[in-house]
């Protein structure tokens, strides 16, 4: 495992890392920090748990300068993902005097004109409300350096990609951009073809995931029988919190109302729910204040509680 002051990454990035005990990159960091501070395109195709925030975060907090205004924008999919991906960058940029903030529908518009009147060097954001400021004139793109494109499959899926072309096509063509998706689709592939400059491609391996140590397991059983085997199977495996992600909104609302009539401390989020409500949500589970999170896998992106020892798929995952 490499360490990342062998991959170029300075004090006091360093001791950030080192405070919240990153000792070693994972494979797509050491893939991709060295190419993105030298200034190439990054194409990445790496799942959820590879190590991400990390790649394509410390090469810009490195890179840019405080106190001269938004030079790097990271779209992603959801509002959970863009707050932990924000979360993440406060944490590596602690010594560095970078400053971000995290713009999302659902939270009050003025509570981001405030945050952006502070003075920011990093945008996280999703596709919908950043547009919002665009047009109201809150944010400006043409000093923006860096352009990360965060689970861009997702965003496809999601209906974003003209968005996405239209923020794009706002920003100064001499720019480092980095796409990182699951899988590669031709929208994506076409988008690259068109934004990127000779992107270098690097590709994680499932082998390569960061989630060693982790036991897999699958039943097969009738769609009646899920409930009970779901409830005998938590209070067997009882070592934490634990994560249960439905295939719908309606599954979603289902299960964890019959977890709550057995006595199970759980919350639930899903797309059609407030922007307060999946907060405090989040903030209950974080807390450990809950035991079980049911959501939705898009929801539910972005979800980082080390203090979970289960995860189960109601559904088959597709």
């Amino acid at each position: 495992m490499a360490k990342f002051e062998e991959l170029g990454i300075k004090n006091p990035i360093l001791k950030a890392l080192n405070e919240i005990s990153f000792h070693g990159a994972f494979p797509i960091q050491a893939g991709a920090i060295p190419v993105l501070l030298s200034g190439q395109d990054v194409m990445g195709q790496a799942h959820t748990g590879t190590g991400k925030t990390a790649a394509f975060s410390l090469p810009i907090i490195q890179n840019i300068v405080p106190r001269k205004g938004i030079q790097a924008l990271i779209l992603a999919p959801t509002r959970e993902l863009a707050v932990q991906i924000s979360g993440e960058i406060q944490k590596f940029a602690r010594y560095s005097n970078i400053r971000n903030v995290t713009i999302y529908g659902g939270q009050s518009i003025n509570v981001q004109f405030n945050e952006l009147d502070k003075g920011v060097e990093i945008v996280v954001a999703t596709p919908g409300r950043l547009i919002d400021h665009i047009k109201r004139g809150s944010i400006r793109l043409e000093n923006v350096k860096y352009v990360v494109l965060d689970e861009a499959d997702t965003m496809l899926d999601m209906g974003f990609i003209e968005d996405i072309a239209f923020i794009l096509d706002l920003i100064p063509e001499h720019r480092v951009t980095s796409l990182f998706s699951a899988t590669m689709p031709p929208e994506i592939l076409m988008l690259a073809e068109k934004y990127m400059r000779n992107p270098q491609r690097i590709l994680i391996d499932a082998d390569d995931l960061s989630g060693e140590g982790i036991e897999q397991a699958f039943l097969v059983i009738r769609d009646r029988e899920k409930t009970d085997y779901l409830f005998k199977f938590i209070k067997e495996n009882k070592a934490g919190q634990a994560i249960v992600f439905c295939s719908t909104k309606e599954r979603t609302r289902r299960v964890a109302h019959e977890l709550e009539k057995a006595r199970f401390n759980v919350v639930s989020i899903q797309g059609d729910m407030s922007q307060f409500r999946r907060d405090k949500a989040m903030y209950l589970f974080k807390k450990g204040k809950a035991d079980i999170l049911v959501a939705t896998d898009v929801a539910a992106r972005g979800i980082d509680v080390p203090e979970v020892a289960l995860v189960i798929n109601y559904d088959v995952p597709n």
